[in-house]
């Protein structure tokens, strides 16, 4: 698999605000905060979207949901809530193909995320 950004901030070669990192797991800072706590959990193996995940990948998965809460935890939002997202190639909203997690809180969050009129079957 080619090198992609998040694979560049795993081996430092492009800064990013990291949060929390592990021998499974980076999280750092979304550079387009789309709320006022914003950031990306990410695997530093290298899966390239949800349908990619495999078997043995479980395991992985599930602890990047618990870097998730832990940090939400010790950033002071978890009790009020928050929003977790993985998007899943072009129609899902992903643009950078390596599995990642964002986490968002801080304010309400509405349902649905967009404002855009869905078309009806």
């Amino acid at each position: 698999m080619a090198d992609t950004l998040f694979t560049k901030i795993i081996n430092r070669e492009i800064p990013a605000d990291i949060i929390h990192e592990d021998e499974l797991s980076l999280a750092f800072k979304d550079i387009n905060p789309q709320a006022p706590h914003h950031f990306l959990v990410i695997p530093k193996k290298s899966i390239a979207t949800v349908n990619d995940i495999q078997e043995e990948d479980k395991a992985l998965v599930g602890h990047l949901f618990m870097v998730a809460a832990k940090l939400a935890t010790e950033l002071g939002f978890a009790e009020e809530g928050y929003r977790t997202v993985m998007n899943c190639n072009q129609n899902g909203g992903q643009t950078v193909y390596h599995l990642h997690l964002h986490v968002l809180g801080g304010k309400p969050l509405g349902w649905p995320p967009y404002q855009e009129k869905l078309k009806t079957i």
